[in-house]
């Protein structure tokens, strides 16, 4: 092992600490494609994921964060009493940055960006011996190449979720609602749709005169636009 000590020592601090980067990076990312390739890491059989991961709590705990917005308007009656006029906007529980971010950080995101920018650092290193230059090419390109990953994954989830789904045979489909539903059409909520063996996830709306909360068995009996079912409480 000689010959990997001098290696090693010739190879100076900065390349030392990119490849203490680079190759776990490598190593953890090699694992993952062959674990990918052997069918391992999927999610579980006709599982659709598509839009939970900005609800807390849908992992089996007790919190849940759903975004409510009140606009109440105050009336002072003439016998001093208060009319309270209120608008209540149920969000769907995720935050606006987990759409535009196509889940951007990611572990196999996070991976590559490190494995890259490794790699790149090294490999510019050893043509600039600039540290620095060096340094910013790693992390452009690897912030590039984790960009490219959260593409190709969303690229994926949406073939996953449309492929082979066909809206309209969800007509008098059944499911529970996960996410509450306004009355009479106020506002989307969201259900678990059983379609097959599958579990698809849509928004929906009812025109019911009362809301749906979490857990309410209901029946698809219209779609609307841009694939928005119209549900009832069974």
């Amino acid at each position: 092992m000689e010959w990997f000590t001098n290696w090693w020592s010739d190879l100076g601090l900065f390349v030392q600490i990119m490849f203490c980067v680079a190759v776990p990076a490598t190593l953890i990312l090699l694992i993952q494609t062959i674990m990918i390739i052997l069918g391992f890491g999927h999610d579980g059989a006709g599982i659709n994921p598509s839009d939970t991961s900005g609800i807390d709590g849908f992992d089996g705990s007790t919190d849940l964060d759903i975004d409510v917005s009140v606009d109440a308007d105050l009336d002072l009656d003439a016998d001093g009493g208060t009319d309270i006029d209120t608008d209540i906007n149920y969000g769907d529980g995720s935050s606006p940055r987990d759409m535009g971010t196509m889940n951007f950080f990611t572990v196999q995101g996070m991976i590559t960006l490190l494995c890259v920018f490794g790699w790149a650092s090294i490999i510019t290193y050893n043509a600039s011996k600039n540290a620095i230059i060096s340094v910013i090419v790693g992390a452009v390109l690897g912030v590039a190449s984790m960009y490219g990953v959260a593409r190709l994954l969303w690229a994926s989830k949406k073939l996953a979720q449309n492929g082979t789904l066909n809206v309209k045979n969800l007509l008098g489909a059944s499911g529970t609602v996960y996410l509450v539903i306004p009355a009479d059409g106020e506002n989307r909520g969201k259900v678990n749709i059983s379609s097959g063996e599958r579990l698809v996830e849509f928004d929906a709306i009812t025109d019911g005169g009362e809301s749906l909360p979490y857990g309410t068995p209901v029946r698809v009996i219209d779609i609307r636009r841009e694939n928005v079912l119209v549900v009832e409480k069974i």
